[in-house]
């Protein structure tokens, strides 16, 4: 698999100058992660960008009882402004990033982005339409922890992540789910037991089926 050949079929708007094709294939490496590998470490230094060849991966915010604060997903055709505005600014990251599906990435040193940024608009372009699609994502979720009672919370998360995986099943745990939510196990499964006897959902083991 090309780099090349990659870029054309996942990211158009980068595919668009031949200049920043050739670029990327001098300096990009082709890379795999499995589920649950630890992307973007909180508190640490930016080496690489990726850019979301399959995948999923989830950005969050760790907070210091164990919850989850989730800000956005990263999914194909995406890369991860986080790792961009940290890696431009030599700065340590300050979320974290683990992967939701096995995904395959391009990586691009943090010391080229200079260069791209320099000299090739396509990629700024990708870059700005990235902060625009992941800011309206982050104001999103805070509308959703902020305004909505716990019960719509839940429901707007189940369907957001089934539509993430196309499929109508979620495979989470209660205590991930409240993780995410910034809410408690007990309350996350007495919402699901509501959301199933309303015939919502069909709960099993780790499984949330979406009817």
């Amino acid at each position: 698999m090309s780099i090349t050949k990659v870029i054309n079929t996942n990211f158009p708007l980068l595919a668009q100058s031949s200049y920043l094709l050739e670029e990327i294939e001098k300096i990009g490496l082709l890379h795999s992660f499995e589920k649950d590998s630890v992307v973007l470490k909180e508190n640490s230094y930016i080496k690489v960008i990726p850019l979301l060849i399959n995948g999923l991966i989830k950005i969050y915010k760790e907070e210091e009882n164990g919850n989850e604060v989730l800000l956005y997903y990263i999914k194909p055709g995406e890369t991860c402004i986080v790792s961009v505005m940290a890696g431009e600014k030599d700065e340590k990251a300050t979320v974290k990033g683990v992967v939701e599906e096995d995904c395959s990435v391009i990586l691009i040193p943090k010391d080229k982005l200079y260069n791209l940024r320099k000299n090739f608009p396509a990629w700024n372009m990708f870059i700005y339409e990235q902060f625009n699609d992941k800011f309206y994502e982050v104001i999103d979720m805070v509308k959703v922890l902020t305004f909505s009672n716990k019960e719509k919370r839940l429901e707007d998360f189940l369907i957001k992540k089934s539509a993430l995986n196309k499929t109508k099943t979620v495979n989470k745990s209660h205590q991930e789910i409240a993780n995410e939510l910034g809410s408690s196990r007990e309350v996350i499964s007495r919402l699901l037991k509501k959301l199933e006897k309303d015939g919502k959902v069909a709960l099993s083991l780790r499984k949330i089926k979406i009817l």
